[in-house]
């Protein structure tokens, strides 16, 4: 076994069923929330077991308060099945997932909702109401998402970026993704982030485009550009999150073998990542979309009820930064 994963045994672990015990890092956005209002959220089309339970689960551990969005008689029906109670809760009626994500994306504007938190409905029908320029909840920043991961084999907090809605970003998009997941962990409690640019190697080849972007990345936070963070790059995985690698490769860095952001040169590379460090890492995920009006808690169809938790958690952590950035912005005029 490599340093790089020292479980206790090498099996596969299915996040659905169970853990390793190691875990240290979810416990404390849940615990962080307990002194906070919880925030209203829009929960769209949350039409399965676990997309229904994770919503609940989240209100009664005082997280958000969920205005269900869908067709009524079929979520009273789900939540008798599963034996829940959810007749405290708002229930707004929508028949379509369509019709639901319209719903869901407008009364974030109308300042009903302070979040929005994906059911079961497929990703594309939520983001393309989320996207509408004039309708949506699209603001000055490119949209983006983060994995927030607990992960066994390391003793940090760790944000994946983007593994879900930028294909192949460009330059100018990575900028706004590496803003966003440096502001995002600001929230999270890390002041400093270390900002790994990931790719196959550690040094520039005009050959590879993600080494270009990498190095240009590193130079726009010189330039105050990126800021927040502390960038580096290009890195390999292994050097980005193990200070042995680093090492033995003689590579010198403030960021490697300490990463707390890894920035994925496309959304294959880091999906693939990111599920590798669940299914054969043991890790746990929490999915977050970043740069729209609000919080969009953007969790997989198969994240159990446990994920949709966490996910509501860093939402609500990232909301309450954000009022925190904006009154000391008024404050400072």
């Amino acid at each position: 076994m490599s340093d790089l994963a020292t479980l206790a045994e090498s099996v596969a672990v299915d996040p659905l069923f169970k853990h390793p015990a190691d875990f240290h890092v979810f416990h404390q956005f849940l615990d962080r929330c307990e002194d906070l209002p919880a925030i209203a959220t829009s929960v769209c089309w949350p039409l399965s077991e676990v997309a229904l339970r994770g919503a609940v689960e989240a209100a009664e551990a005082g997280i958000i308060e969920p205005a269900l969005i869908g067709p009524e008689a079929a979520l009273k029906a789900l939540a008798n099945k599963i034996g829940l109670n959810i007749s405290s809760y708002s229930i707004v009626d929508a028949n379509r997932e369509e019709q639901a994500a319209v719903i869901s994306v407008a009364m974030c504007r109308e300042g009903k909702s302070q979040a929005i938190m994906k059911g079961s409905l497929h990703t594309d029908e939520l983001m393309r109401a989320v996207m509408v320029r004039d309708t949506g909840l699209r603001t000055s920043r490119r949209i983006s998402h983060v994995f927030v991961m607990d992960t066994p084999a390391y003793a940090r907090t760790l944000l994946i970026t983007d593994a879900a809605i930028n294909i192949e970003p460009e330059l100018e998009d990575k900028v706004h993704i590496v803003q966003n997941a440096i502001d995002l962990a600001h929230a999270l409690g890390i002041p400093a982030p270390k900002v790994a640019l990931l790719s196959a190697v550690e040094t520039v080849n005009p050959k590879i485009k993600s080494t270009l972007d990498a190095a240009a990345l590193c130079k726009m936070a010189e330039r105050g550009q990126i800021t927040g963070g502390v960038l580096d790059g290009p890195l390999a995985f292994d050097t980005a999150v193990s200070a042995k690698a680093a090492q033995i490769k003689g590579l010198v860095s403030g960021v490697a073998g300490q990463a707390d952001i890894l920035v994925v040169p496309d959304l294959e590379s880091g999906n693939m990542l990111a599920k590798q460090l669940e299914y054969l890492g043991g890790a746990q995920l929490a999915g977050i979309v970043l740069g729209a009006r609000v919080p969009i808690i953007l969790t997989s169809r198969a994240d159990s009820a446990a994920t949709r938790l966490t996910s509501c958690a860093v939402a609500v952590l990232l909301h309450h930064a954000d009022i925190t950035s904006e009154l000391s912005r008024h404050q400072a005029y």
